[in-house]
């Protein structure tokens, strides 16, 4: 068992039963997605991962439970995505293009991300700012390091991370949230040119 909050959730240790409990968390990002937290239920998560009622609860007391931790996988996967897609590059803005692509291409193979991120603000406010908060950090971490080797403006990491967050965000949602499909690539080039402009030192000093 794993304390979430006030729930306890299981974390099998065998192959079945982590098959179980994914294809519940897959089940819960489709219904969630499609329903909203509210109308959503239990036997519909269940039906949907076709798998029985009972067994629901050997791995989530209730439906906050399943909720609060589908947003905490989340947010795991989206950082394996971008960490995948950013390894091995050798300079600051490289990491910041191929991580925008990373993020757009992991929204648009979840097409519900959106839906259940908004709604965890009213589900459990303090696991939505958790998620955004783990994002920042290891965001932050690595903007520092560029600020340290003289690679970009020395500006505060915190914040420039939540600033291109909001960028990537508003990026994703107005083309794979609403189009249903990445931006043209004419955009993408704008967005990295802004961000080019906004990240890099002046000549001369920080």
């Amino acid at each position: 068992m794993v304390r979430r909050g006030k729930a306890a959730v299981h974390e099998p240790t065998t192959a079945r039963g982590q098959r179980t409990r994914q294809k519940l968390l897959d089940g819960a990002e489709e219904i969630f997605g499609e329903e909203g937290f509210e109308r959503a239920s239990i036997a519909a998560i269940t039906g949907r991962a076709e798998v029985a009622l009972g067994t629901f609860y050997v791995y989530f007391p209730n439906k906050q439970a399943i909720f609060s931790e589908l947003l905490i996988e989340l947010g795991r996967a989206l950082r394996r995505r971008l960490a995948e897609a950013t390894r091995g590059l050798d300079t600051r803005l490289a990491v910041e293009e191929a991580g925008c692509l990373a993020f757009l291409e992991f929204v648009q193979s979840h097409k519900n991300f959106y839906r259940i991120v908004r709604q965890a603000e009213f589900v459990d406010e303090a696991l939505y700012r958790s998620y955004y908060q783990g994002l920042a950090k290891s965001y932050a971490e690595g903007l520092a390091a560029a600020v340290e080797g003289d690679e970009i403006a020395d500006l505060d990491p915190e914040t420039v991370a939540y600033m291109l967050m909001g960028i990537f965000d508003f990026i994703g949602m107005r083309w794979v949230l609403w189009e249903g499909q990445l931006p043209p690539e004419k955009l993408l080039q704008d967005v990295f040119r802004f961000i080019r402009g906004g990240l890099l030192r002046a000549p001369g000093g920080r």
